[in-house]
């Protein structure tokens, strides 16, 4: 069903307003470009997460850096930036958020005082198991009406996309 646009009042009579497909609709749909249907798609389950994570009191990036954390203990704000496809200032703002409530805690390095290594606290590690818990179920919603062997060939796509160079 198609939703039709609101009258703009500064159109002149008899122009005419297109009405605004509905996702799956148009260049929406099958017949859309990769690119905006990989940027929808990414839109939608990045809501889909915010809401299943709001009431844990944590966003999806925090999400990717805990798990990151988790996967690559110790590694530095630089590298998590690199690991978790985020700017180095949008990290440094989420290990401070996560730092203050108690999922993370920052030491210095062995050899190289300036650089901090962070680590996942047992509560962290808590917070942690529960977001998995939910983001599993988004996923395993995803993937439903898909073989294991479909799945594994849109995972090996996917990881295909993401590491093309910018070749024009």
């Amino acid at each position: 069903m198609r939703k039709t646009a609101k009258k703009d009042p500064t159109m002149k009579r008899g122009e005419h307003v297109p009405a605004i497909p509905e996702v799956g609709e148009g260049k929406r749909g099958e017949s859309g470009y990769f690119g905006y249907l990989l940027r929808q798609a990414g839109a939608a389950h990045r809501l889909r997460m915010e809401r299943a994570l709001d009431d844990l009191g944590i966003t999806p990036p925090q999400f990717v850096v805990l798990t990151m954390l988790a996967a690559y203990p110790g590694i530095s704000g630089a590298d998590l930036a690199r690991l978790a496809a985020l700017t180095p200032q949008t990290v440094s703002v989420i290990v401070a958020n996560l730092e203050r409530g108690g999922a993370i805690v920052r030491r210095p390095h062995a050899v190289h005082g300036r650089i901090q290594q962070i680590d996942v606290t047992d509560g962290g590690e808590t917070l942690l198991r529960q977001c998995r818990a939910r983001v599993k179920k988004l996923e395993a919603r995803m993937a439903v009406g898909f073989t294991a062997e479909e799945e594994q060939v849109i995972r090996r796509w996917l990881v295909s996309v993401a590491r093309e160079d910018d070749a024009s």
